[in-house]
């Protein structure tokens, strides 16, 4: 199983960033995809996951409305539109499969980092 996340970058507050992840080594259609982030010296908590079956989506309150989670089965790809992002969402963003009682995996992540 493999995750390679891409899209981060430095962006300004009030602006945008799409965050990809493209998997590798399983039935990626099969999978609960989420996505996570982790600020320094805080814990990892979830911002978006969209599910296998449906792609029904569930996100962070305090994400809700501007962090759209999006999948493309045929690519092997789930999204993560950042819209009016804030300088407190500065943190490392990670892709996360799960597939529950066989498997959970992690990308390396991709720093995000909002600042003007």
């Amino acid at each position: 199983v493999q995750l390679v996340e891409s899209g981060g970058g430095l962006v300004q507050p009030g602006g945008s960033l799409r965050l990809s992840c493209v998997a590798s080594g399983f039935t990626f259609r099969s999978a609960v995809m989420s996505w996570y982030r982790q600020a320094p010296e805080k814990e990892r908590e979830l911002v978006a996951v969209i599910t296998s079956i449906g792609g029904s989506t569930n996100y962070a309150d305090s994400v809700k409305g501007r962090f759209p989670i999006s999948r493309d089965n045929a690519k092997n790809t789930v999204f993560l539109q950042m819209n009016s992002v804030k300088p407190e969402e500065t943190a490392v963003y990670y892709c996360n499969a799960k597939r529950p009682l066989e498997f959970e995996s992690w990308g390396q992540g991709t720093q995000v980092t909002v600042s003007s």
